[in-house]
């Protein structure tokens, strides 16, 4: 039902002993992160109505709404449905939101692409009428007893199931982090060929339990665009036959290719399709842009990417994100699309309409992509305290902070136009996927983060452990010497990332060492 249970954390260190703090999650399904104008005014009012005055856009093209009491599910639930908005298979052991890039196009080969965000979405939907059953007092409302579902059965799949569709040289969805991967792949007319296919990524751990770890997806095969449902679907009943059942910590299909190999795995996908698997075809290096600013569609419109901090659209203080978005969408009623960056774009927009837009911008205290640091715009953090059951210690409320230090400090260095990929979860389970950025912060106990390094900012590479058990109001100064020696050995034009993974963490470690023991000298 894409709903839990959580509970204000803040609240029950003062409130010891009531039920007061308790309060669900809503998560709603959006392939692609796509929906109209009026789907969007509809989370907004729910998100006052039954919520707590704000939606959060999650880093899988969803939407989230904090603070609903159970009292409220039913309605709130019911005021999506009428506008065609599910939440089926947004939490459980399920395929959950299908991801795709969500920059528009007048290309109908590249919309296409988009399109099978939906058509997968829609293929692998659960086929249970359960999720419309009511019952109060353990009587049945309606008297329709699920059937068993043709692709999950009665147990559906181990743990839960992802997947994201990448175009060539584009991977803002993070696509190698995912159980299923699709890369676009063109002819040299600028038509669909079909896709790469990968398999395996996935990035939540244990802290202290080395049998789970964070990878990225391995290269299947090629698939032509009438091949992509059934070879999806097959990997899925692989993972349901043969993931595991016992260890939930183990039972994703990333361990599957870890312990079988990929050579295994193809055979058995082989099997399990009617078509035969071509060898992968070569891509384009990647970029992961962020779409933000006034772009065009190529159709004579335009569109507009608003960056919304850690994916929060809230009023606070001068900047009214939320209220100013209600205001343009209500006016202009652009389509709405949510990116896996946790930023919002406004699609199908006028020419015409774009002063207007900046006026209102500028109202309610929208700031301009212009306006925003590179290192700001490319962070993500997830919920964590004080809703997430599962959070060791502060992301979102804390990120901020973290980057207005990043800011100064490089600033001070003269890095202040350097794109550094920062993200921060309050535990390992890698909700916003820290393991490939070029600095991962992972919640590891409370205010002490594990430090990672050298993933690459285009999402094709882990980061490592760096420092483990960092204050969070030491993490910027404890990486300084680091941002320093970049500064002075980086190669022309070398991302952060690389340069770490090129001088090695152990170096690092000593430079960072190195300037703690002259300081200590010093005092």
């Amino acid at each position: 039902h894409g709903i839990y249970e959580q509970e204000d954390r803040d609240a029950r260190k003062t409130n010891r002993g009531s039920d007061d703090n308790y309060q669900c999650m809503i998560r709603t399904k959006l392939p692609g992160g796509q929906l109209t104008a009026a789907q969007y005014l509809a989370h907004d009012w729910i998100a006052s109505e039954y919520g707590n005055d704000t939606l959060r856009i999650t880093t899988r093209q969803d939407f989230q709404f904090h603070g609903v009491l159970k009292s409220d599910l039913r309605e709130a639930i019911r005021s999506l449905n009428d506008v065609l908005i599910t939440t089926l298979g947004a939490c459980g052991d399920i395929v959950r939101n299908v991801m795709a890039c969500p920059a528009p196009t007048a290309d109908p080969q590249r919309r296409a692409v988009q399109d099978f965000a939906f058509q997968l979405s829609n293929d692998l939907f659960p086929k249970t009428t359960a999720y419309h059953q009511i019952w109060i007092n353990g009587e049945a409302l309606i008297d329709d007893s699920p059937v068993e579902d043709p692709l999950y059965g009665k147990t559906y799949l181990p743990r839960k199931f992802k997947i994201a569709i990448a175009f060539p040289g584009d991977n803002c969805v993070d696509v190698y982090t995912n159980d299923v991967g699709l890369v676009a792949v063109f002819d040299e007319d600028n038509r669909l060929a079909g896709f790469n296919l990968l398999a395996g990524g996935g990035l939540g751990t244990t802290h202290n339990n080395d049998s789970t770890f964070a990878r990225l997806a391995d290269g299947i095969a090629f698939v032509d665009p009438e091949q992509v449902l059934e070879a999806v679907r097959a990997i899925v009943t692989i993972h349901r036959d043969y993931g595991d059942r016992v260890d939930r910590k183990h039972a994703r299909l990333k361990y599957i290719l870890q312990e079988w190999g990929v050579e295994r795995f193809r055979d058995e996908l082989q099997n399990r399709v009617t078509f035969a698997l071509q060898p992968l075809r070569p891509m384009p290096a990647f970029a992961a842009p962020d779409h933000l600013g006034w772009n065009g569609q190529g159709d004579g419109k335009l569109y507009l990417g608003i960056y919304v901090e850690n994916g929060r659209i809230a009023d606070r203080g001068g900047a009214r994100v939320r209220s100013g978005l209600r205001a343009i969408v209500e006016r202009f009623q652009p389509s709405v699309r949510l990116t896996a960056q946790q930023n919002i774009l406004l699609v199908d927009i006028n020419p015409q309409d774009q002063p207007a837009i900046e006026v209102l911008m500028d109202e309610y205290g929208i700031r301009a992509v212009e306006r925003i640091s590179r290192v700001r715009r490319a962070g993500l953090a997830c919920p964590a305290l004080p809703t997430c059951g599962l959070a060791i210690t502060e992301a979102e409320r804390f990120m901020p902070q973290v980057l207005d230090e990043f800011e100064v400090t490089l600033e001070e260095l003269g890095l202040g136009d350097e794109e550094i990929v920062v993200r921060m979860t309050g535990c390992p389970n890698g909700c916003a996927r820290p393991y490939v950025a070029e600095i991962g912060l992972v919640g590891r106990s409370l205010n002490k983060y594990t430090i990672f390094l050298g993933g690459a900012s285009v999402g094709t590479r882990l980061a490592a452990p760096f420092l483990d058990l960092i204050r969070g109001e030491s993490i910027v100064s404890t990486l300084r010497p680091v941002l320093a020696l970049f500064r002075e050995t980086r190669l022309p034009g070398e991302p952060f990332g690389d340069f770490c993974n090129r001088v090695g963490l152990d170096t690092l470690r000593e430079t960072v060492q190195s300037i703690i023991s002259l300081a200590e000298a010093g005092d």
